[in-house]
This record gives C-alpha cells, structure tokens and sequence, in this order.
C-alpha cells in the first residue's frame, strides 16, 4: 500500500500541475483560430505560458484545485478499504506539499478542514472488472467551472430556443444553451461532458464520466457522434469567446453519452469544464501497487485540429495601457474604459466569499481606500523561516460576490475589484455612482499571477481558511483588462447580449 499511495500522490501532481498532451493540443488550435491582437487572443496566449509555467514549476496549474474525483476499476479481491485509506494519505500529502488547495470545509460551520479529508471528499467511485489490473482516472475541477454545471428537464422552454422537446432536436438545445449561460464565469474556452437520460443523480454522474473521454475520440454510437460535432461547430458560432472576452472559440471539446430512464424523467445534465481541464489516469500494477502505464500522456502528443465555422469578432482597438498604484485617486479611475489594460504595482489584498460576508457587519482590519480588492483564494505554504509564499494565485469567480460587492465598495472606497467572469448590475452602478472599476483576470492562470506577487505583507482571517483568508499582497507588473468601467459600460453584458441574440438563430429544428 506504501507504493500505492506513492503512485496515487504522482497521480495527483500530475494531474494539478500538468495538462495531458490532448487538452494542451486544442488550446493550441484555439490560439491558431483567434485573430491576432484580440482580447480572447491576449487570454489564450497568457494562458499558454501559465500552462508552461506550471509544469516547468510543479505547481498548481490553477489555484482552485477543485474537489479530487477519483474513478477506478479494480480486479476481484482488490481491497477497497486500504486503497480508500491510501488515497486519503496522498490526498493529505498533497494538500501538505502545495499540490492541492485545501478546499474540504464543513456544510454547516464553514470550517476548513485544512486537509482535503471530509465526510464526502475526496470523492472516491469503485467498479470491478475482470482485468488484472487497477485502473485509476482523476479528475480536479473546480467551483467556478463546476457552478455552471446544468440540468434539463424535458420539455422545457429555453431563452433564445424556445421550446425544448423530448427529442434529440430537444437535446440539441438544451445543451446549446448550457454554452450560452456559462458566458466567461466557467473560464471559456471550456469542454463539456452531456448525460442524456437516467435519473437527476446518475445523469450528472454520466455527464462527469464523459470528460474521462480524449478530447479527439469519436462517438461509437453515430447519432451522438453527429451531435457532438453539430455542437462544436454551432457553439462557437455564439461568439462568446475565451475568459467570455467575445471570440472565435467558446467550446473546446464537448462527449455525450445517454443511458436508459423511466418514461415519467427525461434529464439532459450538462458537467461544464474550464479550460484548465485537469484529468488524468494510470494503470496500476494491483501486486506491486506502482504506475505501469499513463492513460492520456504515454498517449499520441497532436489532436487534430476541430473542423469549426469562425464567428467574426471583432478586432480590439489599440488598447490604451494604465499604471496605477494604490491607493488609487477617482480621477484616475474615471480616465479609464472597457477594453484599456491595467498594470497594478503596489499593494492588493485578496477576499472572497467569507471576507464579503464578514466585510458587510464589521470594518476592515486595515484600510481599503483607494485600494484594489482581488477575487482570489491562494495557494499558500509556509516556508521554514515562517515565511508565507505564494504557490498559485488566480481570480475566482467574482458573480458570486454580487450581493455584496456594491455595499462594500461605497462603505470602504475601493476603487478597484480584480476577478473573473463579471459582475451584474448592483455593482455596475456601484461602479459608476462611486468611482471604481472592474478588472478581469485570465481565469486559471495561476502561475501567471503568482510570478507578479513581490511579497506577501500579512494576512487576517485565517480561522477562515486559506483560501478565504484575506492576504495582503505587494504586486508587480499585475496586468488584467478593464471589462467593467466608471461610466456604466460593462463587456459582459455586450458579450451576453450578442451570444443571446446568435443562439437565437438556431431555434430551428436540425434534427427532425
């Protein structure tokens, strides 16, 4: 079992730290179809070099390392009991190492455990089979992809679609617009698994197995195989784009699979993966207890490239680029638009859903006027000499801070927030009314913003978790795009608005 648990703690840094030669090969051609000097180019080139970054560093790829999903098929005999135990000391390990972020916290209290080990993670699946051998598959994929996972009850009426119905026309639908209403807060260009049929749990299960799946196989059932194809070259029609940047790539990998269901059910359930598409697998000597063989990376290195349709986007003006250094004035703030690039150097400080809440009832513990508030739960470890450092540090999706972003700028003066995805209209017109600006971060590249973070000054709040804790961070050269200005123009509405009007002209019936 000590070999196990080895081979189970490679398998995980693997799977955080290094994408599988398949997902790296269409994030290539979706570099390749964008046009150069693009916003979604711009995106797709940083996340290039933090896909590198990650590799050459061993580090997390993305710092929301998700919530650890292991599939594994094992030979009559095989016991499961002390393979379970093994893979919760690699769990741990790993967490320990920086490998993972701990992300297990109590349901009820909030508390982390700090480990990774809870009452339900890591989430661990068994099935036998016949062969001699063990097979493990695994799967990191995190809350803000994970958040746009969808499920369709059949018939329903859908935005821009109308009506969906019991039919594979009605499925086509359902997973057109599960692209649709991720926009950029899943980090597009995503890949996504559909579960047709089974019941609300069995089809989310179905739909998650399907990511297991190589980004260039083909359905061996031929309906499924021409769908998967119709939706690849339909969804980038929406003109969604990388990070929802707007662009020619949306969707980079879509595998549906369906299972039986009682008459009375019919569930379209949609897992939506970000383009951090962090799986991985090996085969496993069940004597030995070491890798024999990797699944996706001893595996051809090029997929060939998605035969896809481009939807014009449309050329970036010559962004106009602005250094600023908190604390930051209102007048600086108003001189900027959608679409400048902003250089941050100075002092930020991180806060996430536990620092909003908290933030709302109490005063900040050090003072935010003028000052940037970034989305990001890190990856932090303390070195020998007590030292924190940063190990990954990418936004979070910022739509869950709605509630409270408003209230807090125009409490504390904050005249900038960093994350990703946008946010709504409460804290556009906060935004406007106030004097601040939104700033969106390339989602996932958390190498990419580690290497900006001189220093880490402090932190408060870590009974709250490392994550959610509030870290104090002098950065360098931090760069990220303003999608949400002072004057009440927010990109992510345009982009919405636009993709919601292309999805309408796919209303009609295509498989009859």
């Amino acid at each position: 079992m000590r070999a196990f648990k080895d081979s189970i703690l490679e398998l995980i840094t693997e799977t955080s730290t290094n994408l599988p030669p398949d997902v790296r090969a269409a994030i290539r051609a979706a570099k390749e179809r964008e046009d150069a000097g693009t916003r979604a180019a711009l995106a797709l080139s940083t996340i290039s070099d933090n896909i590198r970054m990650a590799e050459e560093n061993v580090s997390p790829i993305c710092q929301d390392t998700g919530l650890p999903t292991f599939e594994i098929r094992v030979p009559v005999g095989a016991n499961q009991i002390e393979m379970s135990r093994a893979i919760r000391e690699a769990v741990a390990e790993a967490t320990r190492r920086g490998i993972l972020r701990p992300n297990s916290v109590d349901s009820l209290t909030g508390k982390n455990t700090g480990d990774n080990l809870g009452p339900g993670t890591p989430v661990i699946h068994y099935e036998q089979w016949e062969k001699d051998e063990i097979e493990v598959r695994l799967i990191l994929k995190g809350g803000g992809c994970e958040n746009k996972n969808i499920q369709y009850s059949l018939p329903c009426e859908l935005e821009g679609l109308g009506r969906a119905g019991r039919d594979l026309d009605g499925i086509r639908k359902c997973i057109l617009h599960s692209v649709y209403q991720a926009q950029g807060q899943g980090c597009s260009a995503g890949f996504i698994g559909v579960g047709i049929g089974g019941d609300r749990t069995t089809g989310y299960q179905l739909a998650k197995q399907q990511l297991f799946r190589r980004v260039d196989d083909v359905n061996p059932n031929p309906d499924l195989a021409k769908l998967e194809s119709y939706i690849m070259e339909a969804a980038n029609q929406l003109s969604i784009g990388t990070m929802g940047f707007g662009g020619d790539v949306t969707l980079l990998g879509c595998k549906i699979g369906a299972i039986n269901r009682i008459p009375a059910s019919f569930f379209v359930s949609v897992a939506y993966n970000c383009w951090a598409f962090r799986r991985q697998g090996v085969i496993i000597d069940p004597k030995t207890g070491q890798i024999e063989k990797w699944l996706y990376k001893d595996e051809p290195k090029d997929a060939p490239k998605e035969k896809v349709t481009p939807a014009a986007a449309p050329m970036m003006k010559k962004s106009r680029e602005w250094h600023l250094t908190p604390p930051i004035t209102e007048e600086q703030i108003r001189q900027l638009r959608v679409g400048d690039v902003v250089i941050l150097n100075g002092l930020i400080h991180t806060g996430r859903d536990a620092l909003h809440k908290y933030l709302i009832d109490h005063e900040a513990p050090v003072d935010l006027s003028g000052g940037v508030i970034y989305h990001c739960g890190p990856v932090m470890l303390k070195s020998a000499e007590g030292k924190w450092e940063v190990k990954a540090a990418g936004p979070t999706t910022s739509i869950r801070e709605e509630p409270y972003q408003g209230d807090i700028i125009r409490k504390f003066g904050i005249r900038a927030v960093i994350g990703k995805g946008g946010m709504g209209a409460k804290t556009l017109a906060a935004l406007k009314e106030h004097g601040a600006i939104y700033l969106n971060a390339i989602g996932g590249a958390a190498q990419y913003y580690a290497d900006c973070i001189e220093d880490v000054e402090g932190v408060h709040f870590l009974e709250f978790g490392i994550p959610e804790a509030m870290w104090h961070l002098r950065v360098k050269n931090f760069a990220a795009i303003v999608t949400m200005d002072a004057h009440g123009n927010s990109l992510h509405e345009e982009v919405e608005k636009s993709s919601l009007e292309k999805l309408a002209k796919f209303k009609d019936p295509v498989f009859a």
